[in-house]
């Protein structure tokens, strides 16, 4: 599993021409799931996305995390962060997980994110949908947390 993580000054997710999050400062997360993946992987990612340190303290250090920040997360998943890309002019996609697999580790991570930070500062995308998402990156800053 792997999540590709966005410092944001705020972000947002359209299906349909609705928004369906919306946040502030914080994190989007792209989160990937690759066919060895379970439970144990989604707890991990999940408990560590919070307590990740790249958000600034009041000397301009990268020292606090999305919960010091009181930040909010939105997690889309996409399985293109799984494309292999060594070969040819367009990318395989084999090595991201099925959806029968992938969906219910992607709400894993949603719900554990939840539990741990409230339902309010939680939003998602929309699995399996085209979305339209939006950020001010924020740095930018990003960086790929795998577990």
């Amino acid at each position: 599993m792997k999540a590709w993580l966005q410092r944001v000054r705020e972000a947002s997710v359209t299906v349909d021409g609705k928004c369906i999050s919306s946040i502030d400062k914080g994190l989007l997360v792209l989160l990937g799931v690759t066919h060895d993946d379970n439970e144990s992987a989604a707890d991990k990612i999940a408990a560590r996305i919070p307590e990740l340190r790249i958000f600034e303290d009041s000397e301009g250090r990268i020292n606090k995390s999305l919960e010091d920040i009181g930040g909010s997360v939105i997690v889309v998943s996409q399985f293109t962060l799984y494309a292999d890309t060594a070969h040819g002019r367009r990318p395989g996609f084999s090595n991201a997980a099925h959806p029968s697999l992938a969906e219910p580790l992607y709400e894993r991570v949603v719900s554990r994110l939840r539990e741990r930070l409230g339902e309010d500062r939680v939003g998602t995308g929309k699995f399996g949908a085209h979305m339209d998402v939006r950020l001010l990156n924020d740095g930018p800053f990003s960086v790929e947390l795998l577990a």
